[in-house]
């Protein structure tokens, strides 16, 4: 089962482009040379949420074209996931200027980055989002900087969605298991020898494993090491059930803390057409919480966008391949949303 999309696109143009965009929200010019350039977007109110808004979106971008083109209703529709910090997910090719870039922009505004590490080797074992590291030593080095580039900067990383998962369900060969849980556990040591790093080692989602299936797993993979476990990372399980799951695995895990991705989850899972795939870019869903540290809940620290409302989970049901932004989707996604 896979969950994730695969960012394989021009991040570091984007993580370049971010310094331009932050310079453009203080700049007063109305034109329309600048309508399509301009973010309109701002923090949110720190005391609720610390995770930073890119301005440089590709919801924001979106948002600017309809602008633009006099489409004030669907700038405004897309503009409730511009509107919102979501994951970053670093890139194989430049992790350090990336990591650096997404922090660094962060600090500036006062606000906390979230990242999504996605590449260990043998990753979603052949699916749409296949790929990865080469290597365990290649993969050791993309991790070192990765921590290099976010440096003494806060920072809150979801570690490899699905590599747990994919252990145990069997879809990754258990040949690969050795050395999965190994770089698991390392990378949560280096991520942690950063002195503003949270970390958070993916744990599936409320429909996918059972709670007694995960736990020594997890741990296998560093999770007592780390902040705590992220729950319902690209799914649309409902934040009740998601809390309910999170709260079965921490009890089993002495309490571990745990984060739950409310980007997609606002009308629950899809029940349609094919089982094996209602998980890729089910039709009828609406966008779930507002990222939040203000949850309600002791153990959940909180509510996060890890997947990027709006790119697409893979290439069926007319979606472009994983990871690609998909405007009509996000429109569905926000119309359907409270």
């Amino acid at each position: 089962m896979f969950r994730s999309g695969a960012r394989t696109g021009a991040v570091g143009v984007a993580v370049a482009a971010v310094g331009t965009a932050l310079a453009l929200t203080s700049c007063s010019s109305s034109s329309d040379s600048d309508s399509d350039k301009k973010p309109d977007v701002a923090q949110q109110p720190k005391g609720t949420d610390p995770f930073w808004v890119n301005p440089d979106g590709n919801a924001s971008r979106q948002a600017a074209k309809y602008r633009k083109s006099g489409d004030d209703a669907k700038a405004a529709l897309i503009g409730k996931i511009a509107a919102q910090p979501v994951g970053e997910w670093i890139g194989p090719e430049n992790p350090e200027s990336e990591a650096k870039g997404f922090t660094e922009a962060a600090a500036k505004a006062d606000r906390t980055a979230l990242l999504v590490l996605y590449n260990i080797p043998h990753r979603d074992c052949g699916q749409f989002s296949k790929g990865g590291a080469t290597d365990g030593d290649a993969y050791r080095a993309w991790v070192d900087k990765v921590a290099a580039g976010i440096g003494d900067r806060g920072a809150t990383v979801v570690l490899e969605p699905d590599a747990v998962l994919h252990l145990v369900d069997g879809c990754t060969p258990q040949q690969f298991a050795e050395e999965r849980y190994d770089l698991l556990r390392k990378a949560v040591e280096r991520l942690k020898r950063q002195p503003g790093v949270k970390v958070y080692v993916d744990a599936g989602n409320a429909g996918w494993q059972r709670p007694d299936a995960l736990d020594e797993p997890l741990r296998r993979a560093g999770v007592e090491a780390a902040d705590g476990f992220a729950v319902n990372v690209s799914n649309f399980q409902t934040t009740a059930a998601s809390r309910d799951f999170g709260h079965q695995l921490s009890a089993k895990l002495s309490g571990k803390h745990f984060v739950i991705d409310t980007s997609r989850n606002g009308n629950g899972p899809y029940t349609g057409g094919d089982p094996k795939e209602t998980w890729c870019n089910p039709p009828g869903r609406a966008l779930g919480d507002r990222p939040t540290t203000r949850t309600g809940d002791g153990l959940v620290d909180a509510y996060v966008w890890v997947k990027r409302p709006g790119e697409s989970d893979g290439d069926c049901k007319g979606g472009p391949r994983a990871g690609e932004w998909w405007a009509e989707y996000a429109l569905s996604l926000a119309a359907n949303s409270k």
